[in-house]
């Protein structure tokens, strides 16, 4: 299977680069696939190379002190996964394991410096790309501290029929595949407050719960709650 630019062009990090020179860099990149449940990387170890998610998904999972992984993100196509490591081949932040087959273009550190050796132009865009991402993972934080655990949770909601919802009679289904329990430990709360918020969404018409997904069916009042 040959890489599409489209899909590389799809991430943020690449979005803005000129579609010439993206196309330069394209044939740095090898493809890898994942069955579910595959280990792509772990927490800790040394990384060298990244990777643009083209089919599947991949979740994100971090130690807290006690020893336990908690779901911190949940990543689909158009996304990169252990993207500092293009930056610094720091060790992984994270352990990252294949949710559904998974396709993965893989691109190492070195053949990003070389690529950016003879671009320079394009530095500007991927630091760019790495202000606005940071910026994101500000506002999560945010989140967490204005919003209360229902918000959190009908943000989430929105947030993962923005990235894999698909339209279905009138509503959005989002066959987000997570048990309670990690949609809790992605939104900071516990399985018991995710579950009554899902009730509440329920009994109020915004949403119908179905196993590891649901369907919204009131965007505008699930959005408002999300404030």
């Amino acid at each position: 299977m040959d890489i599409d630019i489209d899909a590389v062009r799809a991430v943020p990090l690449f979005s803005e680069v000129d579609r010439d020179i993206l196309r330069s860099l394209v044939p740095a990149m090898s493809l890898r696939r994942l069955g579910r449940g595959e280990i792509l990387f772990r927490e800790g170890e040394e990384g060298d190379r990244s990777f643009i998610l083209l089919v599947g998904r991949i979740k994100l999972r971090r130690k807290t002190t006690d020893g336990h992984e908690n779901l911190i993100a949940v990543l689909g196509p158009g996304e990169m996964v252990g993207e500092l490591t293009l930056l610094d081949q720091g060790p992984r932040g994270a352990t990252a394991v294949a949710a559904s087959k998974t396709e993965l273009a893989v691109l190492s550190h070195r053949a990003l410096v070389a690529w950016v050796e003879r671009h320079p132009k394009v530095a500007r865009h991927l630091l760019a790309a790495q202000a606005r991402g940071t910026r994101r993972s500000s506002d999560s934080l945010a989140d967490l501290v204005v919003l209360d655990a229902p918000g959190r949770v009908a943000k989430a909601l929105l947030d993962l029929a923005r990235r894999f919802g698909e339209e279905r009679d009138g509503a959005i289904h989002v066959a987000h595949e997570l048990t309670q329990e990690e949609l809790a430990q992605l939104v900071g709360t516990s399985r018991e407050t995710v579950n009554k918020s899902l009730a509440d969404f329920a009994a109020r018409g915004w949403i119908k719960v179905a196993l590891r997904g649901v369907d919204l069916l009131d965007i505008d009042r699930l959005d408002r709650r999300a404030q």
